[in-house]
């Protein structure tokens, strides 16, 4: 049985929002460099979305294009007023977008079910007992 969910957030000034109505693919923690740098954290909550089911409104989104380590382009959405990462896209997964997990307006039922880029993992964070990879997916 497919268990569609509708998910909501933001950005902090709130000049950028969005919607997702559907079933997540994953909800997952990323340990890669990139996403250390982009939240200033040791890790990024994420969840993956069918990119078509995501609806993202604002005048203040930016992108800035990193490059995955597939060596292919990964496009980092964020508020250009309050610099909230709000999505990324990896064109090596195509038709999936990762909502940052800490603009969501509620985080109540979210669970990991995946820890990707372990090799990146700051060494004195604890495993989750979920599915590991060493680097993405």
């Amino acid at each position: 049985m497919v268990i569609k969910v509708k998910l909501t957030g933001h950005c902090n000034c709130g000049g950028v929002s969005y919607s997702f109505d559907g079933q997540p693919a994953l909800t997952a923690v990323c340990h890669c460099k990139t996403c250390q740098r982009q939240t200033g954290s040791y890790a990024s909550l994420v969840v993956g979305v069918q990119d078509p089911e995501l609806k993202v409104l604002g005048e203040t989104l930016g992108t800035f294009i990193t490059q995955g380590d597939s060596g292919q382009p990964v496009q980092r959405s964020f508020c250009t007023r309050c610099g909230s990462p709000i999505v990324s896209r990896c064109d090596s997964i195509p038709g999936l977008a990762f909502i940052k997990a800490g603009t969501l307006d509620d985080t109540s039922e979210l669970n990991p079910t995946a820890e990707l880029y372990l090799d990146d993992a700051q060494a004195w964070t604890a495993r989750l007992g979920v599915t590991c990879y060493a680097k993405g997916m």
